[in-house]
């Protein structure tokens, strides 16, 4: 299934990107401070900005905007606006069309997968760095987070990379 997009404003991968007044300073400084980076850092690199852009979206399911967006609509929206990719719109489906990869192999832009109270993958994000991940959570929207934290250590599924 192929993705609907909303209307974000991220930019390109190599592209520098001027101070953009969407993203404000405290989602700056946060995205920063969660990646330990500079904040030049996020303003000058396309994948940061777009996640200082929708840092704090809550979550809705089935949303695909800023006023609510679930995990794969926001994984979704990401690659499109960074990597101008479009990928599947589920998590489960995620999985099945990615390459599949070892954790320790992991880089920025792959995939992570969860098995959250399901059987069947029900959670994916985008992997940053220094194990961290940014995703869609159902209690506080969009965030980044860390896989070695025990819930996160104890849904893992795996990893995969987008062809």
């Amino acid at each position: 299934m192929s993705l609907a997009l909303g209307s974000a404003s991220c930019r390109s991968k190599k592209e520098t990107v001027k101070s953009d007044s969407k993203v404000s300073n405290s989602k700056v400084q946060i995205v920063a401070e969660k990646l330990g980076v500079s904040e030049k850092e996020v303003r000058s690199s396309k994948l940061y900005a777009c996640i200082g852009e929708w840092y704090g979206t809550p979550y809705k399911y089935g949303g695909c905007g800023r006023d609510g967006v679930d995990c794969s609509c926001f994984t979704g929206t990401l690659f499109q606006k960074v990597y101008g990719k479009t990928i599947a719109r589920s998590s489960s489906q995620l999985w099945k069309e990615c390459d599949h990869i070892k954790t320790r192999n992991l880089e920025e832009g792959d995939l992570v997968f969860f098995k959250i109270g399901s059987k069947d993958v029900s959670h994916v994000g985008v992997y940053l760095k220094d194990n961290k991940f940014v995703h869609a959570s159902t209690k506080k929207g969009v965030m980044i987070s860390s896989l070695d934290e025990q819930f996160f250590k104890d849904t893992y599924h795996g990893a995969g990379r987008w062809k």
